[in-house]
């Protein structure tokens, strides 16, 4: 489509942080957005129409049934749900994106790998309709196949920002903003990629108007760990100060390295390649990256007024696990 046309977009989601976010972006710039979902995390988007269905049923896109669309956006993890919404609206939609997951790559120690290229996990079987838990990214590569050669695939990582359900960069502006000792997992050198859910919703809005196709890893560049940290105590104006521990005291001590109660926000040394991985070509088709002391700032603000979850390690927590690291426990 011609830059600036009115796209008639449907959503599959978008009422909760990414797809949210694509929905507010769509609507901003005048497009058609429907958002078709369950509606558990709250009403769609202002402007945005709401279409309730139901895809863990065999006829729950019915609601959908005739409509025509010039784009469509599904973010499931469930194989079963996707199958069923390219086989129920694939003739009605003019351009399909999926957004799928880094987690989706089977070499996750080698740096500077692109998208195009990186080896895959084998996908979930054709019997498997979920992407719970440990098969999540089995289960995605079982989506990405369920579309044609014109589909954008979207392979976000680790999306930060206002909205962030599950705490990991959100832990992490809360922590600096308090300031003082700040424990901190591993080494100042390994890598660490992002990317704000509002950036990454703009360069969705505007892959599927341009009917962008292909894989394309939707991250910002890799930096260190030790300058993306130092970087938002700048911008928040902490005077905090980082205290380097290692995996093996970590794990010792019972921490995770997720998201959820007593953990950190780290990856495996195995893992490092998930944090390094060659994003010029998402660049090259339009991806436009924000500050990160904008992310920090807008993420702490977002906590301050209430909105978010904080996970990971409590107050207390933090502090025994500096008094034993310190006294050489």
């Amino acid at each position: 489509m011609k830059d600036g046309a009115r796209m008639r977009l449907l959503i599959l989601g978008g009422t909760r942080f990414l797809g949210r976010a694509v929905a507010v972006r769509a609507g901003a710039l005048g497009h058609d957005v429907t958002c078709a979902a369950r509606g558990v995390f709250g009403p769609a988007p202002r402007h945005a129409r709401f279409v309730a269905v139901d895809r863990d049923r065999p006829a729950g896109l019915a609601p959908l049934a005739g409509e025509t669309f010039d784009a469509a956006i599904d973010l499931s993890r469930h194989p079963g749900q996707v199958r069923r919404a390219v086989r129920a609206l694939g003739g009605n939609v003019g351009h399909w994106t999926f957004v799928s997951t880094t987690s989706v790559y089977s070499d996750t120690a080698t740096r500077g790998q692109r998208a195009a290229t990186a080896p895959l996990l084998a996908p979930a079987g054709p019997e498997i309709e979920r992407g719970d838990g440990e098969g999540y990214g089995a289960a995605k590569v079982a989506c990405e196949q369920a579309f044609g050669a014109g589909a954008l695939i979207c392979r976000a990582g680790l999306i930060a920002g206002p909205g962030d359900p599950t705490g990991r960069f959100s832990y992490w502006a809360a922590r600096i903003g308090r300031g003082g000792e700040v424990l901190v997992p591993e080494r100042p050198d390994d890598p660490v990629q992002y990317i704000d859910v509002r950036d990454l919703a703009r360069w969705i809005v505007h892959a599927a108007q341009a009917r962008l196709a292909g894989r394309f890893d939707a991250i910002g560049p890799s930096r260190t760990r030790g300058g993306f940290l130092g970087e938002c105590a700048r911008a928040l104006g902490s005077s905090c100060t980082f205290t380097w521990v290692d995996r093996a005291f970590l794990e010792r001590h019972g921490v995770g390295s997720g998201s959820g109660p007593r953990s950190l926000p780290y990856p495996m040394p195995d893992t490092v390649g998930d944090n390094a991985r060659d994003v010029s070509a998402t660049v090259e088709a339009g991806l436009i990256l924000r500050p990160l002391s904008e992310t920090a700032l807008d993420t702490l603000r977002w906590l301050d007024a209430g909105n978010g979850p904080i996970t990971g390690l409590t107050a207390d927590e933090e502090a025994e696990l500096l008094r034993r690291w310190h006294s050489g426990g």
